[in-house]
């Protein structure tokens, strides 16, 4: 879900009014998976307190990372903690060769452009397909939200299933969430290529007409 323009600027305010501090989870959209932005919150103008990543920073290796102010720092280190994922010289030399290689192969850019072909193209199946009410999201972080009727936007969850079932057969493997288990979530490694996204498209396509 893509969050309408002002909104975190809005939400962070009420959040500080009230002693509290903002935490931007960039475990998915950081890196520059939106496009546009390394980090997700950057799309809205606001500067969290507290930064988790994780995922993309390994590319595959157990590695996550927490960014925060110096003043909360302080406090982490004068208590005990520990996390999961802990960092050691091996992971953390692995994590540097995905941020060189995001720099050097072009990779947000590539979320962009990719990013766009394909939302154009998911917005060409929705002419097609009926059972698509929705497509939103930012680069290479995108959902198809599906429905049995787009005036009442009751959720098509069984189509969801189904679609995303027939996806995996056609050699496609797409996630599937939102609050009702009706919406196809699109994350595709950053490194893919138009001829991957026409692959996507061209399943998709296939697994709607089944419906």
């Amino acid at each position: 879900m893509v969050f309408p323009d002002g909104y975190l600027e809005s939400a962070y305010q009420h959040v500080r009014a009230a002693g509290g501090l903002c935490i931007a989870d960039e475990v998915q959209p950081g890196f520059g998976r939106t496009g546009t932005h390394y980090w997700g919150f950057e799309t809205q103008g606001v500067v969290p307190d507290v930064v988790t990543m994780a995922k993309g920073i390994g590319n595959g290796v157990p590695l996550a990372a927490v960014v925060t102010t110096p003043e909360i720092a302080q406090v982490l280190a004068s208590r005990i903690h520990f996390n999961t994922f802990g960092g050691n010289p091996v992971v953390c030399a692995q994590g540097r060769a995905v941020l060189q290689v995001i720099d050097r192969e072009g990779l947000q850019e590539n979320s962009l452009q990719v990013g766009n072909h394909l939302r154009k193209g998911f917005h060409e199946l929705a002419a097609k397909h009926n059972v698509i009410g929705d497509v939103r999201g930012k680069g290479l972080m995108l959902g198809i939200e599906l429905v049995k009727d787009r005036t009442t936007k009751e959720p098509a969850k069984e189509e969801c299933a189904r679609v995303f079932e027939t996806a995996k057969d056609l050699g496609l493997l797409v996630g599937k969430g939102g609050l009702f288990g009706n919406t196809l979530r699109i994350k595709p490694p950053m490194c893919i290529t138009h001829a991957d996204a026409d692959f996507m498209l061209e399943a998709l396509d296939v697994a709607f007409g089944g419906l």
